[in-house]
């Protein structure tokens, strides 16, 4: 299973009635990564009038926005719009607008908003992400080996190891693989944990 999301970073401008929006979308692989995204651009142009935003994470999708000082719903719902026009996921979008003393009217501006985040999204290019599930495994010593050959990347990652009184391993498998691997772990008689 996959979705699409941006590989890299892109732009897109426009110019209504005077006033200047600027869109910046990038890969964002969570909420942290989009605030940083968005501190950042805040320090890049803090003489914008505006830095609104919307982003859109993971598989099913969580998805939030801010007018950040806008009217409500002018400007990150019509962002928000912008990327589910583009089916993009693990991404954030910010549009920075600076007044150009000409007032858009709630309309102008949803239009003006969603215009900026689509133009930047038109020259964004889109990837293929794979959907991983989590897995749990508990081993003993003597099954370890057993466990190190499980592993196949990009299909199953180890992505945590830990050794005590039980081994546990925790794996991200592709969900499209997940029911043969854990088939295959009832095979080495290796226990799943919740």
């Amino acid at each position: 299973m996959t979705y699409p999301a941006p590989a890299g970073e892109s732009r897109g401008e426009i110019r209504e009635k005077g006033s200047r929006f600027l869109a910046w979308i990038g890969p964002a692989a969570g909420e942290e990564a989009a605030k940083s995204a968005l501190d950042g651009l805040a320090r890049r142009y803090p003489d914008a009038t505006h830095h609104c935003w919307a982003w859109r994470l993971g598989s099913p999708p969580r998805e939030r926005s801010s007018d950040a000082g806008e009217p409500s719903g002018t400007a990150g719902k019509p962002i928000l719009a912008a990327i589910e026009g583009a089916a993009l996921h693990d991404v954030g979008v910010i549009v920075v607008r600076w007044f150009g003393g000409i007032k858009l009217g709630t309309g102008g501006l949803a239009r003006a908003y969603r215009a900026t985040a689509a133009e930047a999204l038109r020259h964004g290019t889109p990837l293929d992400r794979y959907v991983y599930e989590r897995v749990r495994v508990i081993a003993p010593f003597d099954a370890i080996s057993h466990v190190y050959r499980l592993v196949q990347p990009p299909d199953v990652v180890l992505a945590e190891q830990r050794y005590g009184e039980e081994n546990e391993f925790v794996f991200e498998v592709r969900l499209s693989l997940l029911d043969a691997f854990v088939a295959r772990l009832r095979e080495l008689r290796l226990m799943v944990r919740e």
